[in-house]
């Protein structure tokens, strides 16, 4: 597998080109890591020329792993992108946090868990022996987001999580995003959950991006899929959160894409989808992690 490097200090200070499409930049890289929700789809409905960026980019020879913090199996993520009406054409693999998440729960099958999660989750658990407990007697929790993730908020969950603290409990968060835009409304994702868990005391494991082992993961199915390995030098990172898709490129020592039509559309002050030079520049500035190209959307 391709060896994973920080990035240097002068590629971390240097200033974000706004490009005018992918194209732009698409022969300096063979593969590309696409976040999902918010660039290629907002929950609600697909952006098309996302897709069809990817598709042209990977009739170039190139590869397109995406990489998402649903906490679902990559196969449901599919069915999803399917429905939208993503074409299959536009992408070579993905891989989920929720992949990640399977993985553990099956090395702990013999352990009782509690989930915390609605229903649409379920297939994380599909077809394993799991063993679910309540509260009182779970080993572990694995926690994929908020019941109702419409109505309440991460303090809905505070006496429910004391108990757990106090016996130290390890929470497994299956998707690290903080908030995710769906149709245009930010609502709190697990990733919420876990930052309270562990201002409380609590243990929480992170799967998914920023963290490292999804990408050794993609790396990995991007060099079975090229038949060889793949320098992280030759990787764009694309997504819209500074905080997972961004954070996790520098991580690696990958180049990002940031995409402003997501989750800091709002900060940006997107007008009629165009993002502003000298508003940019002043957000990129403040960040802790400066992508090496922005563009309000995904497209050639």
């Amino acid at each position: 597998m391709s060896e994973l490097n920080p990035p240097a200090a002068e590629a971390a200070l240097a200033e974000t080109t706004l490009l005018p499409g992918l194209s732009a930049v698409a022969q300096a890289y063979d593969v590309v890591f696409c976040d999902v929700w918010g660039v290629i789809h907002n929950g609600v409905a697909a952006y098309e020329a996302a897709h069809d960026a990817l598709t042209r980019f990977r009739r170039a020879g190139g590869t397109a792993i995406l990489i998402s913090n649903a906490p679902r199996p990559g196969t449901a993520v599919m069915t999803q992108l399917d429905r939208l009406g993503v074409p299959r054409e536009a992408y070579d693999d993905i891989v989920t946090s929720g992949d990640m998440t399977r993985m553990t729960v099956e090395e702990r099958i013999a352990e009782p868990l509690f989930h915390i999660g609605p229903p649409r989750d379920a297939p994380i658990f599909e077809g394993l022996p799991t063993r679910f407990a309540p509260v009182e007697e779970a080993s572990y929790v694995v926690c994929t987001g908020l019941w109702n993730d419409r109505e309440e908020t991460p303090d809905d969950y505070r006496g429910l999580f004391e108990p757990l603290v106090a016996r130290r409990a390890p929470l497994i968060c299956a998707n690290p995003d903080i908030v995710v835009e769906v149709g245009g409304t930010l609502v709190y994702c697990a990733g919420a959950l876990a930052t309270l868990y562990e201002e409380m005391g609590g243990p929480a494991v992170y799967f998914g991006k920023p963290h490292e082992p999804v990408y050794r993961e993609a790396l990995a199915r991007a060099a079975r899929l090229r038949g060889e390995e793949v320098p992280v030098s030759r990787v764009l990172a694309i997504g819209d959160a500074i905080r997972t898709d961004i954070a996790g490129a520098a991580g690696i020592g990958a180049d990002a894409l940031f995409i402003a039509k997501g989750i800091h559309a709002e900060d940006l002050k997107l007008e009629a989808d165009r993002l502003d030079p000298e508003i940019a520049r002043a957000f990129f500035a403040e960040q802790p992690h400066r992508p090496k190209a922005a563009m309000a959307l995904l497209g050639w």
